[in-house]
């Protein structure tokens, strides 16, 4: 398998589907609440997950009953997905990309984006998403982003991540998702919320949540035993006594609104 350095952006998180449905952090119910209240979300409502990888922010809307469209152009994220969410008959998979879905016109009341708007083009997927959406229809941006310095074990993991990344500072979507980048987007007025999200993590839990990072090294990259040899060390530093976990903390955003 290449190094994750010489990886294509389409093809990059073809060796880390199988980690990254079992170790990246689910999305909180909030969302969906938020959503009803604020948006009219019923459901009812049709949802493209737009760039949906494993589909693990699809399952919180299929969870609440909606019809849901993923659309995804990685091959192994598309088939990840579509596993995972075997069981829901109301999920439909789609090779496309968010700025060329091939999914009908005025089609769609929500289309949502998790941990996938920093790797769009801006405006066409701007164009693409006002092709699609209903009038009145809504996009929703989201991330599980990680808190980088709340505990002395989120210090050591971002520490971790900046010595041993490929190109962590490269690709990092905190760069994007802050207002005035934002705003020529949405167009007009949008709206943002946060939650707190946790996960918990035992030391295999740990060494997959690095693996599933398009940025850290694969496990034939030089930088590899190293990367996984700190992980051991900052997990015993900071394991629970009780359970043998340590604690992931992440602020849930989103972003909202009707495009304009």
């Amino acid at each position: 398998m290449p190094a994750t350095d010489s990886l294509a952006p389409l093809a990059r998180f073809s060796p880390c589907v199988g980690d990254y449905v079992k170790y990246r952090p689910q999305y909180p119910l909030e969302i969906i609440d938020l959503l009803a209240e604020k948006c009219a979300l019923t459901p009812e409502s049709v949802v493209a997950d737009i760039g949906c990888g494993t589909g693990m922010l699809a399952k919180l809307f299929l969870d609440n009953g909606n019809p849901v469209i993923g659309v995804e152009p990685n091959a192994d994220m598309r088939a990840g997905a579509e596993q995972y969410l075997a069981e829901f008959g109301r999920y439909t998979s789609m090779n496309g990309s968010a700025e060329a879905t091939r999914l009908p016109a005025q089609a769609i009341d929500f289309i949502v984006a998790g941990q996938a708007f920093h790797w769009f083009d801006r405006d066409r997927s701007r164009a693409e998403f006002l092709r699609l959406l209903k009038p009145d229809g809504v996009v929703a941006l989201i991330w599980n982003d990680r808190r980088l310095d709340s505990t002395p074990f989120m210090r050591d993991y971002e520490a971790l991540l900046q010595q041993h990344g490929i190109d962590y500072a490269e690709i990092d979507h905190k760069k994007i998702h802050q207002r005035e980048v934002l705003a020529p987007f949405f167009g007009g007025e949008f709206f943002e919320a946060s939650f707190d999200n946790f996960q918990y993590l035992g030391l295999d839990g740990l060494i997959g949540r690095l693996h599933s990072a398009s940025y850290m090294p694969a496990k034939d990259h030089a930088a590899y035993a190293p990367m996984v040899k700190r992980a051991r060390e900052i997990f015993d530093a900071h394991a629970s006594a009780d359970g043998g976990k340590v604690t992931f903390e992440y602020d849930t955003r989103i972003f909202y609104g009707l495009l304009y």
